[in-house]
């Protein structure tokens, strides 16, 4: 009778595979040259990281002490990640910002062969930005019609809930969405666009004058929860293939029925995110009572395919057309910040760009540490200094400064890096009026109220 220890004795590492393997061994009866040979077809290949870090197209340049330390910071993480033995290449973006020691940063781009990576999509799965022109019309009017129609801060709401039956069709067809979850957050959360950086942006074309609005969020707690799946799958195979890997970089293989299912789930949780969009603008068209002239979107927090290779970016805007499907015109959008326009821009692929270009201004101080560089200072001092001019709103109220334009990185240094190493090609400008954003909405959560 053949045991794991025999398998061991003969030079194997133990793992889940073992079980299927003593079975099939002594149902067979198999010993000796037999036994072995058999073991080498099954047993697992473990994939060992690369000796040293893979090279990686680095579109950055500082241009200030700050942004010095923060571009090292970056570097040092794309060094230790390149290491991940999926990996075939890589890039950063002017607006890169550290998450991690040795993990994909924000403005950071990740091939990976026959791999995805849920890491590097992360919890906020198709952040995403869309813009309607509404033609010649006055921004406040479309700045308080939308702020009629959007929900921003925690939870859901009932207005939008109904999905479209093909739509939750998918969901139910799909293994990684059968739990008691996914559904109901798919409904509740449609017409919602949560808290953080996420956006409502009214502005004006710099070349037309007509107004447009931009609205900027992911797929909320729908895709928040197939991440969580997602990162445990990836886990299970990290084990079993790769244990050398760092944890936060495992990934779930394409060519595995999970893998598969979990690259049509991402697809899933991309079309409800752009139905998210839509409900939000077609609600304030019909508050208005207009027609859209031009409606074109794009995410910048997703993973991508071309051919068995998987193109992760972390907060990175496809250029590429092969990156997206419903494309209109090559165009794509890149907000700043609540003072800066955003821009309407088109690109080719290229050898350092990947076909990526930057998603915004990124940071380089953390939330907590912008707030205490402007500590000596009241909110609203620093509120009024930096929105002068502008229709600035907090849906819940609450100021939150760590979402003011000095919370982000110079907006014209990215510019410039922009054109510097060829990262698209400006077509627009979106001059902002006004946008509305969550604020400090867990000021009045309600786990922080006391009861009476």
């Amino acid at each position: 009778m053949i045991t794991g220890n025999d398998i061991i004795a003969l030079g194997f590492t133990p793992g889940k595979w073992f079980k299927d393997a003593i079975e099939y061994a002594n149902a067979h009866a198999l010993e000796g040259e037999q036994l072995r040979t058999y073991l080498h077809q099954v047993h697992p290949i473990y994939q060992e990281p690369h000796a040293k870090p893979l090279d990686f197209y680095r579109n950055i340049r500082a241009e200030s002490e700050e942004e010095l330390l923060n571009v090292e910071s970056v570097f040092m993480a794309m060094e230790q990640l390149m290491v991940t033995p999926t990996i075939v290449g890589g890039a950063v973006m002017p607006d890169a910002c550290p998450t991690g020691e040795g993990q994909i940063p924000v403005g950071g781009v990740i091939m990976a062969r026959n791999a995805i990576h849920p890491s590097m999509h992360s919890a906020d799965i198709c952040c995403s930005v869309m813009m309607t022109n509404m033609g010649h019309i006055s921004p406040k009017r479309v700045l308080d019609a939308a702020h009629a129609v959007t929900h921003f801060g925690g939870g859901g709401r009932e207005e939008f809930s109904t999905l479209p039956k093909e739509l939750e069709d998918k969901i139910r067809d799909n293994y990684m969405f059968h739990d008691q979850i996914s559904l109901p957050l798919a409904s509740q959360h449609l017409g919602t666009q949560g808290d953080g950086n996420h956006f409502l942006f009214v502005g004006q074309s710099k070349n037309t004058g007509e107004t447009i609005m931009v609205t900027h969020h992911g797929s909320r707690g729908f895709g928040a929860h197939l991440y969580k799946k997602g990162m445990k799958i990836a886990e299970m195979f990290r084990k079993e293939l790769s244990p050398k890997t760092a944890q936060p970089n495992a990934w779930i293989p394409y060519d595995t029925e999970q893998g598969q299912s979990y690259w049509d789930a991402l697809q899933i949780v991309r079309e409800w995110t752009k139905l998210n969009h839509n409900t939000l603008h077609d609600a304030t068209l019909h508050s208005l009572g207009i027609e859209a002239h031009n409606r074109f979107w794009n995410e910048h927090n997703f993973v991508f395919k071309k051919d068995d290779i998987f193109y992760h970016a972390k907060g990175a805007t496809p250029l590429d057309d092969a990156f997206v499907p419903d494309s209109q015109q090559g165009l794509r959008l890149i907000p700043l910040n609540m003072s800066q326009p955003v821009l309407i821009v088109k690109g080719e692929t290229t050898e350092n760009n990947l076909g990526f270009a930057p998603h915004g201004a990124g940071r380089n101080l953390s939330r907590g540490k912008h707030k205490k560089k402007h500590a000596h200072k009241t909110i609203d001092e620093v509120f009024h200094e930096e929105t002068q001019g502008l229709d600035i709103r907090f849906y819940s109220g609450h100021i939150d400064i760590s979402e003011l334009p000095s919370a982000y990185k110079n907006a014209e240094m990215v510019t410039k890096q922009m054109q510097e190493f060829g990262l698209g090609t400006i077509i627009d400008e979106i001059i902002p009026y006004g946008c509305i954003m969550a604020g400090d909405w867990e000021i009045d959560a309600p786990w922080r109220k006391r009861k009476g």
